[in-house]
């Protein structure tokens, strides 16, 4: 047989469309049939393995067919073996995890190493040294889920006052204690920077070249995006507002997400807020307090209110979500309220829109009870002690159980 171009490229073509014994079957039919110095000359002019093709002519001689198992080749993965080893981890990195402080990337940067965290494995989760795989598996598992051990400086905290360490242990126990039982739901509450809205040029590119102003120092008017996300579930609530992000506003959007959704969630009975310590919605806020409070009572919840320390709030789980909403921005002119709000409902978050809302009330800045009457908010509430912790036994400021009528 005269292995013309035509041929050759016939052969190779057929072999191609088959799989496993069919493919082998094939091949030594063709070799068989090219006579003596066959597998040399399909090697070289076909390209095909000998390896294969001796495979193949056993198979036809003998009648017995070679069973393919691709599937045993190779080590398992780690997480075969330590089913529950990704989850553990995720646990133990989380809440050591912040976003992109300039809301460019969606990658999370970690303050543990791959060492220290197979270490927090074999001390707090409890495996052994040695059915844990290496520090250097630990860190494609990092990898695989997202998070970067790459120190970069700008993401760094600009302070770390005394307390910091102690408050990111409790925040780990009690947002754990979410995924631990079905009564209670995490929330992560935060408001993004400002936005101008007008013909203004807010970096980015754009397919279709559009005309801006040179500067922006008379906006249209301004739109502040207040979220509510639930990490556990990975869905987020956008808030817009032309209005002040005050205590009122906050525990006016919370009463609204829980109005709305409230009927999903029939066995919750505790609330945990995560946010950070910022002014208008702190643990000293006398209006904000006196507005939480009332929000348990009329709802008859729990309220846990977990803060992160100053200066490290981009660890709070609603900071990872503002670099999609920039993206969706990205090199578009928001000159109307209405376009601003639809770009942030047509972004995705693990593949789900967000709900997005327009709050049209106006709020007054600087409402502030008299000590007498914040001295009744105090008998309603319960500041956080630890008397375990030698060293910070009192994190009241971060951590305040508000009970609505059901024990914790």
């Amino acid at each position: 047989m005269q292995l013309t171009d035509s041929l050759k490229n016939l052969l190779k073509e057929t072999a191609t469309q088959l799989k496993g014994a069919a493919r082998r079957r094939f091949q030594a039919q063709t070799v068989m049939g090219l006579g003596y110095g066959g597998q040399l000359l399909a090697q070289e002019e076909l390209g095909w393995d000998r390896n294969t093709i001796r495979k193949g002519i056993k198979e036809l001689t003998t009648g017995m067919t070679c069973v393919d198992n691709y599937p045993a080749k190779g080590r398992y993965k780690a997480e075969e073996h330590l089913p529950n080893l990704l989850e553990d981890i995720k646990k133990l990195v989380d809440t050591q995890s912040q976003t992109d402080p300039s809301f460019k990337s969606q990658r999370l940067y970690t303050r543990l190493t791959a060492s220290e965290v197979r270490k927090l494995l074999i001390e707090k989760v409890g495996y052994s040294n040695e059915e844990l795989p290496t520090s250097e598996t630990i860190r494609l598992k990092l990898n695989f889920l997202g998070y970067r051990l790459k120190r970069v400086a700008k993401v760094l905290p600009q302070k770390k006052f005394p307390e910091t360490d102690a408050i990111f242990e409790q925040l780990a126990i009690i947002n754990q204690s979410s995924i631990d039982d079905k009564s209670i739901l995490r929330l992560s509450l935060d408001a993004k920077a400002r936005v101008n809205i007008g013909s203004f040029d807010r970096g980015g590119r754009n397919r279709i070249p559009i005309k801006t102003e040179d500067h922006d120092f008379e906006p249209k008017t301004t739109l502040t995006p207040y979220g509510i996300f639930l990490p556990n579930l990975d869905e987020l609530f956008l808030y817009f507002t032309e209005s002040k992000v005050t205590s009122d506003f906050i525990v006016d959007v919370l009463s609204d997400f829980w109005k709305s959704e409230s009927w999903r969630f029939p066995d919750i009975k505790t609330l945990i807020l995560n946010q950070d310590n910022g002014g208008e919605n702190n643990s000293r806020r006398t209006q904000f307090m006196k507005r939480i409070v009332e929000f348990a009572h009329e709802y008859k919840l729990n309220i846990r209110l977990a803060y992160y320390p100053p200066y490290h709030s981009k660890y709070n789980p609603i900071e990872r979500t503002w670099g999609i909403l920039e993206k969706s921005w990205n090199g578009s002119i928001l000159d109307e309220v209405e376009t601003a709000l639809n770009f942030a409902q047509n972004m995705r978050w693990k593949g789900q829109h967000p709900v997005v809302k327009l709050v049209t009330q106006t709020y007054s800045s600087g409402v502030k009870l008299t000590k007498k009457a914040m001295d009744e908010i105090e008998r309603q509430i319960e500041r956080f002690t630890n008397s375990t912790h030698e060293t910070f036994p009192n994190l009241g400021q971060w951590f305040i159980d508000i009970y609505g009528g059901i024990s914790i």
